[in-house]
């Protein structure tokens, strides 16, 4: 079965029999993105440990505020809340974010969260067991409301406000593995074990897609940055298992879906590169929007 795409230079797309299922075409490596990934996260994660360990102040802090080489770095939620606690604005603070905001703007907005952050490693593990047991029907998968996120923003950003304390940071998986990786452990690792837990037997990367409100800020930088997934509907089978690995799906929708888009633009995509890795059609790459046609 055909579908017409309606855009420029774009015919049809081929039906999900006109390959062999599982059969990778020329030059294709199954996990290519995935490790060059994991590779870039442990060793981001692993400077926090180092610099303080030896004491070579390169990466210090952590993944809420951080100076790199002593220039400021900090989430924009956390300067958010650090700001609403204090009611002072801070030059570094302004610095800090500034420079968070740039760095992702070039970078693509949330590969913070599969690129950087300590907890996507983990659910990504921990995705891999919820597969299994749902298989093996074990379990059942049971999903959320996507905009539970944003009333938790909400409600941190009051609390700070409010209380005049940081209290997300407190219960952020992120914040808490990454003060564990510099400082060593501490009871809140329950916390973030409970969290995967819930994952594993509950709801398939629950905290990822649902309820971190981390990730929201980054989503909105995503929306303005030309590094995107790009989609080559003449190579396409349709055959959707991108869709099927990918952490958020539904950013997949416009494009290998219904055809209308030729780019991921979505600003929660985080160009983690599991799609791109399971595609056999080697239809999914990462290109530069806007900026593709002057290179």
């Amino acid at each position: 079965m055909k579908t017409d795409i309606q855009k420029p230079k774009v015919k049809t797309f081929r039906g999900p029999g006109k390959r062999k299922e599982n059969t990778p075409q020329s030059g294709h490596a199954a996990h290519k993105w995935r490790n060059i990934r994991w590779g870039v996260l442990l060793f981001f994660n692993f400077l926090f440990f180092a610099s303080f360990f030896f004491d070579i102040q390169v990466l210090e802090g952590s993944l809420s505020a951080s100076r790199l080489f002593g220039f400021h770095l900090i989430d924009p939620l956390a300067a958010a809340q650090v700001l609403l606690a204090n009611k002072n604005l801070l030059v570094n603070l302004v610095i800090g974010v500034v420079t968070i905001i740039i760095i992702y703007v070039a970078l693509g907005g949330r590969t913070f969260c599969s690129w950087i952050c300590p907890y996507h490693w983990l659910a990504e593990l921990g995705e891999k067991i919820h597969l299994i047991l749902k298989e093996k029907k074990i379990i059942k998968g049971h999903a959320f409301d996507r905009k539970i996120r944003y009333y938790f923003i909400l409600i941190f950003v009051l609390l700070a406000l409010i209380t005049g304390y940081t209290v997300f940071e407190t219960i952020n998986p992120v914040a808490i593995l990454s003060r564990f990786i510099v400082y060593g452990p501490s009871l809140m690792l329950l916390w973030v074990l409970a969290i995967l837990l819930f994952e594993v037997f509950y709801s398939r990367r629950a905290w990822c897609r649902y309820f971190c409100p981390v990730g929201v800020s980054y989503q909105l930088i995503g929306y303005v940055t030309p590094l995107r997934i790009k989609w080559d509907p003449e190579k396409c089978s349709n055959c959707k298992r991108c869709q099927q690995v990918c952490l958020v799906p539904f950013v997949l929708t416009n494009t290998v879906n219904k055809g209308k888009a030729l780019y991921v633009d979505s600003g929660a995509c985080t160009r983690c590169g599991l799609c791109i890795d399971i595609c056999d059609d080697q239809a999914l790459s990462y290109g530069l929007k806007y900026l593709d046609k002057l290179i």
